[in-house]
């Protein structure tokens, strides 16, 4: 059997009370055991030391110690005490303790049994413990005991305030509440332990709101403390709710929290006119449906409280007149519902009643809740100016536009009863560049001159009309013309451009960025092309790249420049602006050399001292220009001219031939008299310095002449003579490419053969004949004409 006592203890500020209760209750015997473990603690008692209770044949049933919260004592807190009847308390038995803190919150005294509290415990964070006890033998560990389980509680005080956790509230009741009307609810916590005490019972209080509110001390319910609180008196209301524990009593912790009460409308006000008596007036030129006046009823209400409808009650005017509720301003709007006449009839008198629309029965006591006025219109005669059909005009041309385009018309009439003509006129001072004229009848619009919308796109001029014949009242009314773009603009460079470039650029690098504007209008997906002039397109120094986003990049095409030899180049450029029509225009791009180092760093860009300076003016530019042109000219004329005197190594032309044929009486010695003339006569004089010059080209390098001999001037030797030129010939580096013929008159030593020479049959009787010519051919053609020609005249002869 297992016995035990438990032993509860707490205190209060009124002192320390003991409390012992224990759980009277009978197990059965386990495994046959008789064997007691029981409690112990030391109870004071007239100051003597607690006696230990004991049973033999029958102990108290045990499962639970207590432990006070939060102890700040210089001790451990002794819980309980375990004791064996097997413990004969010859220190044989050991005491064993083990479960949730054991060792660390709680400890035993193996011989004695004693358990203490090494730390202090927070019921809030933990309220109870399981631990196991056990006896066992000391020197063997044999259990003496089997384990038992119990649980130490921590009993609970007061170290807790009440919170309120949802804080600050915010409610709404409605103004004119009956007393008690219930507004909210306020609820706090409080982290103690509700069952053990009054550590949590809590108490509600009012610390700021009287007398308008109160509170229900157990449930926290706030309610209204007096009647009839009027919202358009005030309308917020700040309450302060405490509570309190430990039941309100001296001690107990408390906590506040704030309340904003709202009261809300309720339509417990009717409508009020501020004055008995609206006067108005209405023009007779007015037309149905036109204004006549405003009147408002004042409803302090809110909303739909607030909402006041008017209508007519009585009066001599109620089928001329019409009222009507805006109900953004909360006005009556009374209209014209049919024309009035000065003549007929000069006043009208109407009788209002403005009234709430949504009314509370609870407080129809209180009403009525409507009131009336009294409105009086007085119709006035009137000659009023002309009135446009429009109170604006917005008109557009396009620039460039031919005199006289029509812009627009215009057009007012006279309001009178007579109907007087209306004449239009423009203000000089709304346009004072005249550029429009209107007709002073019918009000057409009309343009004096072309218009360019890049000089001003909008004009904005006046039109007045007046009344012919009537009181000459006039009425203006607002032309607002635009003008619309045409593309008449070419584009240009952005600004003045000016490329740096060094001498020692290397090919197919960037040197600079161009872009371009137009005065015209240019639409979103409009872009300019850009593309080297046509005169400038096949120059060997700089490309461009369209970049297709209305800029073009400029880059080098060769390597390295000199200053020295030019300084500056000029790129034109063609920029199109790709409108309708297209326009284009062609801008010049200056790309100047400059000095840099080795890292391209420009460090001068300056002309070089010893150049000259080109000092000329415009004018003179270009007359140096035309003399060079006309220089030009004349050179080419001259070429041209000398080409067509120049005759051809090869007559093609059908001449005939005999005309440049010389004939001579003496025949000469034969080919054997070498001493009837001087061979030297043969030799070209131009070639007795040993260079022979060609006619018919133009050589390039002059050579000096071969080294060898050559016939002298008055040798005899044809041989050595037509050697030597065959020689210089073939050795002629002037010579042209072609095969040229080399006529020589000497035809060999003791040749058998005649002579072919054509001289000799011509001016010689020869009975030869050269029908044959005719069979050999094209080639052979001006032959066989020739001397066919030759023996036809003969005949003839």
């Amino acid at each position: 059997m297992w016995e035990g006592v438990g032993l509860q203890v707490f205190l209060m500020s009124l002192g320390a009370v003991l409390v012992s209760a224990a759980a009277a209750a009978s197990v059965p015997l386990e495994h046959g055991h008789r064997r007691h473990l029981s409690l112990h603690r030391h109870r004071e008692r007239s100051g003597k030391e607690g006696q230990v209770l004991h049973r033999s044949k029958r102990g108290w049933v045990w499962n639970q110690f207590f432990v006070i919260e939060e102890y700040t004592g210089p001790d451990p807190v002794l819980v309980g005490r375990l004791h064996s009847d097997v413990d004969a308390g010859d220190g044989s038995c050991r005491y064993i303790l083990s479960g949730e803190g054991a060792g660390t919150i709680f400890v035993i005294d193996d011989k004695t049994g004693n358990i203490h509290a090494t730390k202090t415990l927070d019921r809030e964070e933990q309220a109870q413990y399981t631990l196991t006890a056990q006896a066992v033998d000391r020197d063997t560990n044999k259990p003496l005991e089997p384990p038992s389980e119990f649980i130490v509680k921590v009993q609970d005080i007061n170290d807790n305030p009440p919170e309120f956790l949802h804080g600050p509230y915010y409610a709404r009741v409605p103004e004119m509440s009956n007393v008690g009307t219930s507004v909210m609810q306020v609820t706090a916590t409080d982290a103690d332990d509700p069952t053990y005490g009054n550590s949590a019972r809590l108490v509600y209080s009012i610390l700021q709101g009287q007398p308008y509110f109160s509170v229900e001390p157990q449930t926290g319910i706030i309610r209204t403390a007096l009647p009839n609180m009027d919202r358009e008196a005030r309308q917020e209301y700040d309450v302060v709710i405490q509570a309190k524990d430990m039941g309100g009593h001296m001690g107990g912790l408390s906590g506040t929290t704030e309340v904003k009460i709202t009261l809300t409308d309720v339509n417990d006000n009717p409508p009020k006119f501020p004055q008995s008596v609206y006067p108005m007036s209405v023009s007779e030129d007015k037309v149905t449906g036109e204004e006549v006046g405003r009147l408002k009823a004042k409803d302090p209400d809110l909303g739909e409280n607030g909402l006041v409808s008017y209508r007519f009650i009585e009066g001599d005017g109620m089928t001329v007149f019409d009222i009507t509720t805006d109900t953004d301003t909360r006005e009556g709007v009374i209209k014209l519902k049919k024309p009035v006449d000065f003549e007929t009839k000069r006043a009208y008198t109407l009788r209002v009643e403005a009234s709430n629309i949504h009314v509370d029965s609870r407080f129809l006591a209180w009403g009525p809740y409507k009131d009336t006025a009294t409105v009086k219109v007085m119709v006035e005669d009137a000659d009023e100016p002309p009135a446009f059909i429009a109170t604006s005009y917005s008109f557009e041309v396009e620039e460039n536009a031919p005199n006289g385009t029509v812009v627009g018309r215009v057009h007012a009439k006279d309001t009178d009863v007579a109907g007087n003509p209306v004449r239009y006129m423009i203000p000089r001072y709304t346009d004072v560049e005249q550029f429009f004229s209107v007709g002073p009848e019918d009000g057409i619009i009309k343009t004096t001159r072309p218009l360019d919308r890049e000089t001003l796109p909008w004009h904005n001029i006046s039109v007045s009309a007046t009344e012919i014949g009537g009181h000459h009242q006039d009425t203006k009314v607002r032309v607002n013309i635009k003008v619309k773009d045409v593309n008449d603009n070419a584009p240009e460079f952005a600004t003045h451009y000016e490329v740096l470039v060094c001498e020692n650029v290397s090919p197919g690098k960037l040197i600079g960025t161009v872009s371009a504007v137009d005065k015209d209008e240019m639409d979103y997906r409009q872009y300019f092309h850009f593309s080297i002039a046509p005169e400038a397109v096949n120059n060997q120094n700089f490309s461009l790249k369209d970049n297709r986003d209305s800029t073009a990049s400029i880059y080098v095409t060769r390597r390295g420049f000199s200053r020295m030899t030019q300084d500056v180049y000029l790129l034109p450029i063609e920029i199109n602006d790709n409108g309708l029509p297209p326009m284009s225009s062609t801008n010049t791009l200056t790309i100047r050399v400059c000095s840099c180092d080795s890292k391209d760093t420009i460090l001068s860009c300056n002309v070089e001292p010893y150049i000259l300076p080109a000092g000329l003016s415009t004018g003179a530019l270009i007359a140096i220009l035309a003399c060079i042109v006309i220089l030009l000219a004349i050179v080419v004329l001259f070429v041209a001219l000398r080409r067509q005197k120049k005759e051809p190594l090869i007559v093609f032309e059908e001449e005939d031939i005999r005309e440049n044929i010389i004939t001579y009486d003496d025949e000469g010695g034969g080919e054997e008299d070498t001493e009837a003339f001087d061979i030297a006569t043969l030799q070209n004089p131009d070639g007795a310095n040993g260079f022979l010059p060609r006619k018919d080209i133009k050589p390039e390098l002059q050579y000096p002449m071969r080294p060898g001999g050559r016939p002298a001037a008055n040798s005899v030797d044809v041989d050595d003579f037509i050697k030597s030129r065959i020689t210089d010939a073939d050795n002629d580096p002037t010579a042209p490419p072609y095969d040229s013929i080399q006529i020589y008159g000497y035809e060999g030593r003791g040749s058998i053969a005649g002579s072919l020479s054509s001289l000799e049959s011509v001016t010689t009787d020869s009975d030869l004949d050269y029908d044959y010519l005719q069979s050999w051919g094209p080639r052979f053609k001006k032959l066989a004409d020739l001397y066919g020609t030759k023996d036809s005249a003969d005949d003839n002869s």
